[in-house]
């Protein structure tokens, strides 16, 4: 499986043509591509940074990415109402790192029926990912996916 997209929504079309042009890179390829893009990236450094279209437009767009059969979509979620919103359009739904440990969000997305794909927060020891299995199968979650995030301060000094 490859997730892959935008790091944010930015307008519609641009959406569109990425998600395209990913499923036609992956096409001969022995993977399945679920595009990715937040609605909104609350996680941004400064307070002026482009966070995104908001939780009812971001899904509209997502939501014609899955229409138009592009390919399956998937979006992080940060609080416990959007959860159910997000499952009406998304394949999959995204915890981000720093929310991986957040009880009633883990609770809140694995009752929508969703498969749910958590990525391990950066100060988690891997052997605690058990207990944000444990709450998403607590919650009725059958498929939970987690994966390791990129450690940024590698990435910035080029190791």
């Amino acid at each position: 499986m490859l997730i892959a997209g935008p790091c944010v929504i930015e307008e519609e079309n641009l959406t569109l043509s990425i998600a395209r042009r990913l499923r036609e890179m992956t096409a001969e390829l022995p993977v399945q591509l679920i595009f990715k893009a937040s609605f909104d990236k609350a996680n941004r450094t400064s307070w002026d940074s482009l966070r995104g279209p908001g939780l009812d437009e971001g899904l509209r767009i997502l939501g014609r990415v899955r229409q138009q059969r592009v390919c399956p979509v998937t979006t992080d979620v940060h609080e416990t109402y959007q959860a159910e919103r997000a499952a009406e359009i998304c394949d999959l739904l995204q915890i981000p790192a720093f929310l991986a440990r957040q009880t009633d969000l883990l609770m809140a997305a694995g009752r929508t029926g969703r498969a749910v794909h958590v990525k391990k927060g950066q100060l988690l020891a891997p052997w605690d990912m058990e207990h944000v299995v444990g709450k998403l199968v607590a919650a009725g979650c059958k498929n939970v996916l987690l994966c390791e995030r990129e450690h940024s301060s590698a990435t910035a000094t080029g190791q």
